[in-house]
């Protein structure tokens, strides 16, 4: 564990200044466009156009990406920044979803630019924009490897761990019970394609967040007098002017910025390949959607869990150097406990079963999502999805979901930090060297909107060309470069 967590402070440490710095260049270079395009993202998803045989529709592509931002960081992660970093980590969790939902506007934009058809359905992502953007084969295909990796093998125990964890303290379900019904369950869903997939998030991720949320709404009626003072902490603790927490400034930072990241994934390419689905006119479309989720999985899922610890004082801090600050919950370990003591303020006994039941339905959503990315760039390795190869996918993720199941939180938690660590890495550094295109599509669909027209995509007009799926019908190109 001491290397997992040498590894992790490495890889970890200059990420939160990068992600950071970069979520701040992609708001000047966008014009804000986190604010300025807040309606319109509204707009379009209410708008969205109909699914194809190719490609599914803006709905259930934002669904998708939920299924797969929503999940353990949004309890449990939550719970271990304001542990690690005090309350100030939920303020700079939510400065980094709002310059995180710049950078998720453009890796979405690029997916849709750059994706291709194969076997008759929309595949995209991380890998394809790296390859057909940046001419980067060798790159491209160590990415989808990589992701691949995370995604069916390092990632999905930590969901799994987090469901059996919670059943066991809540209500003493054996984790060997727990990861069997999990894997059954899953492996159902799964094995019935994309279809079963997109069928089962559009229907559960709307339900299980506005669940969630007005739970935390109730919580926060209870103690509404706290409220203000509690919002006074976190900004107090986030700019190291409280007494107590001014001295974790740092931490606060970095565990704050660690966990959005971990949480909304903006950056990390993980929302480009739900993006690539979509059936949708113009890339920015789609882009627009993906900041949308940012903000929904963060500043409404998150910050509902971090207010309702925060306003209840259910939680210890506890930094890794010197001694705890704050013990409210004396030998409690952070994570679903937080929000089980925070919700059992309100009415005792139910947090546990609430939380529990929540959570599982987070992460068993996130788990379905984690097979759809990997098969996606399993598709981009291979060129096509044999059913051999996605056979052995299918028994990996499975497997890895039942082993985590009955394994150690830390070390799952350890594993999985490293592979998001080294995938975000790869990703914004080719965002780097990606991000014209995505604002030459922004500013062509900002020219379209401000006349009045429902924006389409012609690659020429932003200087593209030779893209799979963009083919223009004909006349429509050179009539497009001559109303623009």
């Amino acid at each position: 564990m001491e290397v997992l967590t040498q590894i992790n402070e490495w890889l970890w440490t200059p990420l939160v200044v990068v992600a950071l710095g970069f979520g701040l260049l992609l708001t000047f270079l966008t014009r804000c466009m986190q604010i300025r395009l807040l309606p319109t993202m509204i707009r379009q998803l209410a708008r969205g156009e109909q699914q194809s045989g190719e490609g599914i529709s803006p709905f259930q592509a934002l669904s998708l990406a939920m299924s797969s931002r929503v999940g353990v960081g949004n309890i449990a992660g939550v719970a271990t920044a304001i542990a690690a970093g005090g309350p100030g980590a939920l303020f700079w969790m939510a400065a980094m979803t709002f310059l995180g939902g710049a950078t998720a506007f453009v890796e979405s934009t690029l997916a849709q630019i750059f994706k291709r058809r194969i076997d008759g359905q929309f595949r995209g992502g991380m890998p394809y924009y790296i390859e057909k953007g940046l001419g980067l084969r060798k790159v491209a295909v160590g990415a989808a490897v990589v992701a691949a990796l995370l995604y069916a093998v390092l990632a999905p125990g930590i969901q799994s761990n987090a469901i059996s964890s919670s059943f066991d303290s809540a209500l003493g379900v054996d984790p060997l019970i727990s990861a069997v019904v999990i894997t059954v369950a899953l492996a159902f869903i799964i094995i019935g394609g994309r279809k079963r997939i997109v069928k089962f998030v559009q229907v559960i991720v709307p339900f299980m967040a506005g669940a969630y949320i007005l739970a935390a709404v109730v919580v926060l009626a209870f103690n509404v007098t706290a409220l203000p003072s509690a919002v006074g902490l976190v900004l107090s603790s986030a700019f190291g002017a409280h007494s107590v927490y001014g001295g974790i400034l740092g931490a606060a930072i970095a565990w704050g910025v660690r966990r959005a990241l971990f949480s909304n994934v903006a950056g990390v390419g993980e929302g480009t390949y739900s993006a690539a689905a979509a059936q949708v006119s113009h890339p920015a479309k789609q882009g627009l959607v993906q900041c949308l989720s940012v903000y929904i999985d963060t500043l409404f899922v998150c910050m509902a869990t971090g207010l309702m610890i925060i306003v209840t004082g259910a939680y210890n801090v506890e930094p890794a150097e010197g001694p705890a600050l704050a013990s409210n919950l004396p030998g409690t370990e952070a994570g679903p406990a937080y929000t089980q003591a925070a919700m059992d303020s309100v009415s005792a006994g139910a947090g546990g079963p609430f939380v529990a039941v929540a959570l599982a339905l987070f992460a068993f959503s996130t788990l379905v999502a984690f097979y759809y990315i990997s098969e996606t760039n399993l598709a981009y390795v291979l060129r096509r999805t044999p059913t051999a190869a996605t056979a052995v996918l299918k028994a990996a993720l499975l497997t890895m979901t039942f082993w985590g199941a009955v394994q150690s939180a830390d070390l799952i938690w350890a594993i999985g930090d490293i592979g998001y660590a080294s995938l975000a890495w790869v990703n914004m550094l080719c965002l780097l060297l990606l991000t014209k295109p995505a604002l030459r599509a922004l500013r062509d669909f900002d020219a379209q909107r401000r006349r009045g027209l429902d924006p389409t995509f012609d690659p020429a007009s932003i200087g593209l060309g030779n893209l799979d799926c963009w083919e223009p019908e004909a006349g429509h190109s050179s009539a497009a470069r001559s109303a623009r």
